[in-house]
């Protein structure tokens, strides 16, 4: 048996969820998503090369009567070269992902079977996810076959965004085999020729994370998009019935149409572009704007996050008076996003991205496909997609006043337009097209299979535990801002121990405020952002808001009140609007005419508010949810992520940092600090104050503490 002649046998292995040739049961469950319609669309593109004999798709055999008997058929023909191929897998009842780890040794030794039963070995074999990755990690041991993965998503990655809902460590274990799941991640990155990513971001932001981290195998493919829905326009469209939708809430409905599609969330930024329209006359002069943001029946009736969205563009629209020149249709149907785009390319308008992060960006590709220049966030995927197709801008998604700039210049530039729209189509036929993808993804595999490429590994080294029992947590304005050089060097150390350190950032900046500082000063994105004073918590990569830590500190937070009886003392002013935040009230105060610190506590326990009270820099009063503060946020962050207090250093400068340093963790107050406020600190033993200011004092603790030297011993 041979695996070598005139043209690849290529095996891919997708083993949950639901998989046959059409009709796919796209959001049925968690396990029947994007990844199961991007493997069979692969087969059947790889299929359609003159260089692939044959594409088999392997997936789990399901005999079940509550899913369609489709999926219990072992061979499913998809082209004259590709089929499905479907493995017995221990149980015959469809189960979640989760729950098939038990059964995966006995998938792999039926695909052995099977594989042996063939007149040849395949050239490849393509694993797609962890559970498939363990499989062909088996496989490719025993025919001696190079592996390729793709992860679809990461472990590392998965188990923040569950702490981040709500869910416990414990249950993450039980019901998501998640170490199981990161330790055959590890194998396969150990053994895996080439790991095929989506975006470069996704290489260095997650992949990073991991012991077996190989940049040098990694490549970039990113998914195709279909271009039988996704093309230019034809003129039709303006009959159709999400058209005369839109046109119903414009006064002069033949404007160019901004557009904005996604879903209703706080991460996507809509608010702010709304609010960059509002402020600019001459771009609501110019376009129409247009934002897709889910459906809806009843706002009241759904989750916080996007009832808090749906309920701030309203808002927004009203403080902007914005009637008659937006559209926030309640509903569309997924066969009306096509025709969206199309309509918006034939007003001359553009599709725009302001998400405060994209990993990928596949509305762009789509927009681009039927001719709309596009304008995205200079973050992740549209990096990627607009330095390949040429087609639009990338712009700070906090910065209104360019974004509306942006903007306008798009729209009133009709030679420019014309060039990014052609630009567009060309581009994304030539770089995200199905047919793009299969011959970029051949490139990559061509040198494994003819074997003309030597494969470099790198020396591994396995850390003792799955997950990084190390922290640091600094003060943005005090520590990281001043000392652009020191920020370089305390940065490149985070980077070299990013796989034992988790990075943390504690600020009373808000969430934009923050992000805007981080760009600004070259920062990258922390593992774990703490803003406006330790009331908001949001994880990596994709700024994943902690909605369980809302809903903890919460408890007997009365804002009114709390505004009632502060707004009446002299020497309290509110500071502005950009300063305030859902759980945090902040003043100006002028400690010469305003009650003490201890008055005001009082005051505000006398009168039942139970609240934390923060005083910085002599001039600033801030007022939280008695739970809230950086101290306790960073301890909830702790707990959350299984890191030992005494194995975290923390940074900070000023009073808002005080309770963060306390307790059992290591601290270091940075040079330049405000000196009255941390004063009483000085006689702690686990406190060091730095003679160098900014990020150098935070790097003269870590000799201080040997603090790279903790978690060996830890």
């Amino acid at each position: 048996m041979s695996n070598t002649t005139n043209g690849y046998y290529i095996v891919l292995i997708s083993v949950h969820g639901l998989i046959r040739g059409d009709d796919l049961e796209l959001g049925r469950d968690a396990d029947t998503g994007g990844q199961t319609k991007y493997v069979v669309e692969l087969t059947r593109a790889l299929a359609e090369r003159p260089e692939v004999d044959r594409v088999d798709l392997l997936t789990r055999k399901v005999v079940d009567p509550k899913v369609s008997s489709d999926y219990a058929k072992p061979i499913e023909q998809l082209s004259e070269k590709a089929r499905i191929v479907r493995i017995e897998c221990g149980e015959d009842r469809y189960i979640p992902k989760e729950e098939l780890w038990d059964y995966l040794d006995t998938f792999s030794d039926n695909s052995l079977i099977l594989l042996h039963g063939e007149e040849r070995l395949p050239s490849i074999i393509h694993s797609h996810y962890a559970d498939a990755g363990y499989v062909g990690t088996r496989l490719s041991h025993q025919l001696a076959i190079p592996l390729v993965h793709t992860g679809h998503s990461l472990g590392r990655s998965k188990r923040k965004q569950l702490l981040a809902s709500g869910v416990k460590r414990d249950e993450i274990e039980t019901t998501y085999a998640m170490s199981r799941r990161i330790e055959a991640e590890e194998s396969i990155l150990g053994v895996a020729s080439r790991v095929i990513t989506s975006t470069r971001q996704e290489i260095e932001e997650q992949y990073g994370l991991y012991d077996c981290y190989q940049p040098n195998k990694m490549r970039v493919v990113p998914p195709g998009t279909d271009l039988e829905k996704f093309y230019p326009a034809g003129g039709n469209e303006n009959s159709s019935n999400i058209a005369l939708e839109l046109r119903r809430f414009f006064d002069m409905p033949d404007k160019p149409i901004i557009l904005a599609l996604s879903r209703p969330d706080p991460r996507k930024n809509i608010v702010t572009l709304i609010e960059a329209y509002g402020a600019s006359p001459p771009l609501q002069e110019a376009a129409n704007l247009v934002i897709i943001a889910g459906n809806r029946d009843d706002i009241r009736d759904m989750e916080d996050g996007a009832q808090e969205v749906l309920s701030n563009i309203l808002l927004t629209i009203d403080q902007f008076d914005l009637y008659g020149k937006i559209a926030y249709p309640k509903h569309h149907r997924p066969d009306e996003v096509p025709l969206l785009y199309r309509l918006t390319a034939l007003s001359k308008g553009v599709f725009i991205n302001p998400a405060l992060t994209e990993p990928f960006g596949l509305t762009l590709i789509e927009a681009a496909a039927c001719g709309v220049p596009i304008i995205a966030t200079e973050d992740g995927g549209p990096i990627d997609i607009i330095g390949n197709c040429h087609n639009g801008h990338l712009i700070d998604p906090l910065d209104r006043e360019a974004m509306a700039d942006i903007l306008l210049k798009t729209l009133t530039d009709p030679d420019g337009w014309k060039e990014f729209c052609d630009n567009g189509i060309r581009g994304v036929r030539r770089h995200y097209a199905w047919q793009a993808h299969a011959e970029k993804y051949l490139d990559i595999i061509r040198p494994l299979v003819e074997q003309t490429e030597p494969l470099h590994r790198m020396t591994l080294q396995r850390r003792p535990g799955l997950y990084r029992n190390q922290a640091i947590f600094t003060d943005l304005d005090q520590n990281l801002m001043g000392d652009r050089e020191a920020l370089a060097e305390f940065l490149e150390l985070i980077r070299q121990h990013q796989k034992k350190i988790t990075f943390g950032i504690a600020t009373g900046r808000r969430l934009d405020t923050a992000l805007s500082a981080l760009r600004q000063y070259k920062i990258p994105q922390p593992d774990v952002l703490i803003s406006s004073l330790g009331t908001e918590i949001h994880y990596a990569p994709n700024l994943t808001k902690d909605m369980v830590w809302a809903k903890h500190i919460n408890h007997l937070w009365n804002p009114r009140a709390v505004r009632a009886i502060l707004d009446e003392l002299p020497g309290l002013k509110l500071q502005e609007k950009v300063c305030q935040g859902q759980f945090k009230i902040s003043y100006y105060i002028d400690p010469t005419v305003a009650p003490d610190m201890h008055d005001i506590r009082h005051m505000l326990q006398q009168q039942d508010q139970a609240v934390n009270t923060i005083f910085a820099f002599g001039q600033y009063l801030d007022v939280v949810p008695v739970r809230a503060s950086k101290g306790l946020a960073l301890r909830w962050c702790a707990e959350q992520l299984s890191i030992p207090l005494e194995n975290i250093l923390t940074a900070g400068g000023s009073g808002a940092d005080e309770d963060m340093m306390r307790g059992n963790t290591l601290a270091v107050i940075v040079a330049n600090r405000h000196h009255e406020e941390l004063s009483e600190l000085a006689d702690i033993k686990r406190i060091y104050f730095a003679q160098r200011n900014c990020a150098a004092g935070i790097i003269e603790a870590m000799h201080h503490y040997s603090f790279f030297d903790i978690g060996r011993t830890s």
